[in-house]
């Protein structure tokens, strides 16, 4: 997607930034206290989220496209905000396991050519108890929508994809938990999706001690 996006990356503000304004700030309200965590936005884009996010945290963004992550800088040094932002693909983030906090996906799935890799990637840099935030269109399992669906075919190499159902993403993360999920905008086609992974397996239990063997008191002899 990264010659879309550098096509898109002059004028997606024009386009992007007063319909999705109120629906990022009511996502990032859900991070809370964010003192000492460090958050990953994985497809920063231009980064409309940055004027949201809580103070505290140390923040690093990601995107694939160049003329994005441009913007991006161009908005961070507008805001005073010291942030990281670097080019990487979603699909192979440039982070160990367990790096981030709070990994968040705002329109970055519906936008992915590999929305299931893309997910993946993220639960991998979280942290086990860390959480995943995602704001982005879905579809409801078993929805028809034909025009959506069909409109996806069009828009999916050239933007985003319309026709995407979030619960066919999570039937391989039986490690994430679905804490919310609710609508966002356009009636519940975007919608606000908390995700949290689960805390590592605690350590092996060591195997039961048998009981130590007593030694059985000798029958009394019998009478001659």
């Amino acid at each position: 997607m990264r010659i879309p996006y550098t096509l898109w990356a002059p004028i997606y503000d024009r386009f992007v930034e007063k319909p999705t304004q109120e629906a990022r700030r009511n996502s990032l309200q859900r991070l809370g206290d964010v003192e000492g965590m460090e958050i990953l936005i994985c497809g920063v884009g231009t980064g409309l989220d940055l004027p949201h996010l809580p103070q505290g945290a140390t923040y690093r963004g990601v995107d694939l496209t160049p003329a994005m992550l441009a913007k991006a800088r161009e908005r961070a040094e507008a805001l005073g905000m010291d942030i990281d932002l670097q080019e990487a693909d979603a699909k192979a983030l440039p982070f160990e396991d367990g790096r981030f906090d709070v990994v968040i996906l705002h329109n970055l799935l519906a936008a992915c050519g590999k929305p299931e890799k893309a997910l993946a990637e993220a639960a991998r840099v979280t942290r086990p108890g860390g959480r995943l935030l995602i704001l982005d269109k879905f579809l409801k399992p078993g929805e028809s929508a034909p025009l959506r669906r069909l409109l996806g075919v069009v828009t999916g190499p050239l933007a985003s994809r319309t026709d995407l159902v979030f619960e066919s993403l999570m039937r391989r993360h039986k490690d994430l938990k679905v804490v919310e999920n609710s609508p966002a905008l356009l009636r519940g086609w975007f919608r606000h999706i908390v995700l949290e992974k689960a805390q590592e397996e605690a350590a092996a239990t060591p195997p039961r001690q048998q009981p130590e063997a007593t030694e059985e008191a000798p029958a009394p002899e019998s009478g001659a």
